[in-house]
Parts: C-alpha cells; structure tokens; sequence
C-alpha cells in the first residue's frame, strides 16, 4: 500500500489505488495538502476516486493529474500524466472520477498536491452550508461538523466555536461498502453516505463510454 513518489518542488504525489487515505497526509510535505480528505475511509485512495471525492468544496478531478485503471474488459488505460496540462486526445481522468467502477478499477493516481501555510482539522456545530466558506473540506458526522482549514493562521480567528480534531477513522462504519443513501452516518456537500448504499444512476452516453473501453 505505497506511495510511489513524491515531488515537493512540481508538488505532486504518486500513490497506489490501495492507499489509505491518512498515508498520503503521513507522505504529504509540511506546507502542502493533498485533494484527500483528512479521514480515513472504505478502500482508501481507490474507494474515493470511484466515488468521485468525499467533504470537498472544490472540483475534485481538477487535482487528480493522472489515473491508472483496467476496464472491465481487462484493459490497462493510462489517463492523464504528472502536470496539469497533460491532456492529449480525450480526457479520461475526470469521467473515471466518480464512475463507481461503471469505468473499470482504479490502480494507480497522481494527486495535485497545494500549498498553505497552516492546515488544521476542526471540529465544531453549526449549518453544514453555511461553515462552508472556511474550509477546503467540510462534512458532517452526526450533529458534529468537521472542516479541513487550509489558509493563512490569520482566519483561524474567524473559526469561533471550532476546535482542533483528531483524524477520524470512518471504516467500521460501512461494513458493506460506502455509497449513496438517504440516511446514513455521514453528510457532505453532495450526498448522505451510508453503509452498502448505492450508485448513482447512469446516463446514457456514460454507458456508451464504458462499453467502448
């Protein structure tokens, strides 16, 4: 469960779709922040980029450069690359990224990695849209709201009723894999997430797509 490479300077992160998520942080530089939630979830790097991200408010495909993954014919697509502007021909990486599998089975990413000066997790109670603005991810877990501050230590000020977090670990959670429900243990931004819940529903040229590769 590796994280292949590291690159500070170009600030990207290599890492195997086996990766659990709280591993990259442990891999990410001091000064940077990888497009994963700081929480640990069901199938690590793999399971989030089959769901598309979880707790983010920003456009999570933008920051995943680069996918590998088999099809499910069996074939081995290499999507995207190790800079932003990579793309030649169709652009691959960001319909596989929140696929749930209808694409095939990830097996290899490379994360945009950001700069901040201070990146701190907090935990606190409030409106989950309104707390929004003050964090690079947000979600909700019961009536607890947690929220990912990535910024300068200047708008820590405005965190009023937030405190420092630890990490949680949310796999015991979903047993029976992570999907959409109605009512589950967790809530972000787009969807309640509950245990064994189920795949969004699949457009038509989504299908065309998958049945081609």
């Amino acid at each position: 469960m590796p994280v292949l490479a590291v690159e500070r300077d170009d600030q990207y992160l290599v890492a195997t779709a086996d990766t659990p998520l709280l591993a990259i942080w442990d891999a990410t530089p001091k000064g940077l922040y990888p497009p994963v939630p700081p929480a640990e979830l069901p199938g690590g790097l793999g399971g989030l980029l089959v769901r598309g991200g979880f707790g983010q408010n920003f456009f999570f495909p933008a920051d995943v450069l680069g996918v590998t993954f088999r099809t499910p014919k069996g074939r081995v697509v290499k999507a995207g690359g190790r800079v932003i502007k990579n793309v030649q021909g169709y652009d691959l990486v960001r319909p596989f990224i929140g696929s749930f599998g209808r694409l095939g089975e990830p097996l290899e990413a490379v994360l945009r990695l950001r700069p901040a000066a201070h990146v701190e997790l907090f935990v606190g109670q409030g409106d989950l849209a309104e707390v929004v603005r003050h964090f690079r991810f947000v979600w909700q877990e019961e009536d607890r709201i947690y929220g990912l501050f990535a910024g300068y230590p200047a708008g820590l000020a405005e965190l009023e009723g937030f405190t420092p977090a630890n990490f949680p670990d949310y796999r015991d959670l979903f047993p029976n894999g992570m999907g959409l429900g109605e009512e589950g243990p967790l809530k972000d931004l787009r969807f309640t997430w509950a245990d064994g819940g189920q795949a969004p529903p699949v457009p038509e040229p989504f299908r065309r797509l998958a049945e081609a590769l």
